[in-house]
């Protein structure tokens, strides 16, 4: 019996508006887990599958859903109690209408900002051809949309970009909740890198040149959990693999020099120029 394979099933279906035009549109998601290896977890007695519940951590008494209720904590031990019916009337109401703010250059996209990716398609077969127009003007010109919507019961910005015969939207993070390079980076020492060092690494990146294709990339944790699955419910013996072996770097210039025999010919050292001499020589003839 052959695999049924179901069309996926839009996520969030509204309207795309740029100035006084509105077409409708379907937004379908870019990346499910749904593929992924997932456990349950047991009773190890009896086998039967356990459920979570809360407790009152004064009383020790477990605590029924409809007793359940959100709170934001002001102090110690001290919370504002959120009513449901409160929380929803705070919460956006959506129009069901992305809306297109503005038009950047696509290298101005900064993707450390993204969060959930999207696919964007016309809804119905009245909105193809202003899709299209859109699409295709923006692939063009070279550039994404800023736009915002009320997902999912939050106002969220996205970035809209062309891809094939559609749009690809990312959800953008809050920049509240993205962390500055600076507080990162701020602590690392400018260094001028020349000569043969920097030859040497110009060289390596060259011979392992490569394209982008998600493809090769391999979930080896996840195969590693099938493999597990699989041999236990078969019997056989479980092979554990051996640790890889821990990478020591001792002289940058060594490591370099390694890398670049492992992927090739190596470039010939470069030589000083003539009536200069070199920082090693100088270095011994002050020693």
């Amino acid at each position: 019996m052959g695999r049924i394979t179901l069309a996926p099933r839009a996520s969030w279906k509204g309207f795309l508006k740029i100035s006084e035009l509105a077409l409708p549109v379907a937004l379908y998601a870019g990346a499910t887990t749904s593929n992924r290896v997932s456990f349950h977890i047991l009773n190890r007695k009896t086998g039967n599958r356990v459920h979570r519940q809360y407790f009152d951590e004064e009383t020790e008494e477990p605590v029924e859903p409809e007793q359940q209720v959100k709170g934001y904590e002001v102090g110690d031990g001290q919370y504002v109690i959120l009513e449901p019916e409160e929380i929803a009337e705070t919460v956006p109401e959506s129009d069901k209408t992305i809306r297109i703010e503005a038009f950047i250059p696509c290298s101005e996209v900064d993707t450390v900002f993204f969060d959930r990716p999207y696919y964007l398609s016309p809804s119905g077969a009245v909105a193809v051809d202003s899709f299209a127009v859109i699409r295709e003007g923006m692939r063009r010109k070279n550039v994404a949309a800023v736009a915002r919507a009320v997902l999912f019961r939050r106002l969220r910005t996205l970035i809209l970009r062309p891809e094939g015969p559609g749009l690809v939207a990312n959800t953008l993070n809050f920049d509240y909740a993205v962390r500055p390079a600076s507080e990162v980076f701020d602590d690392l020492p400018e260094m001028k890198l020349e000569g043969e060092m920097l030859d040497l690494a110009k060289y390596i990146i060259k011979t392992k040149s490569g394209e982008f294709n998600p493809r090769e990339f391999d979930d080896r944790y996840d195969e590693a959990l099938a493999e597990l699955v699989r041999a236990k419910m078969e019997g056989r013996e479980i092979k554990v693999p051996k640790p890889p072996k821990e990478t020591k770097v001792v002289n940058l210039m060594d490591a370099l020099r390694k890398s670049a025999q492992a992927t090739g010919k190596a470039p010939k050292k470069a030589k000083p120029a003539a009536g200069k001499k070199s920082a090693a020589a100088e270095r011994r003839k002050a020693s």
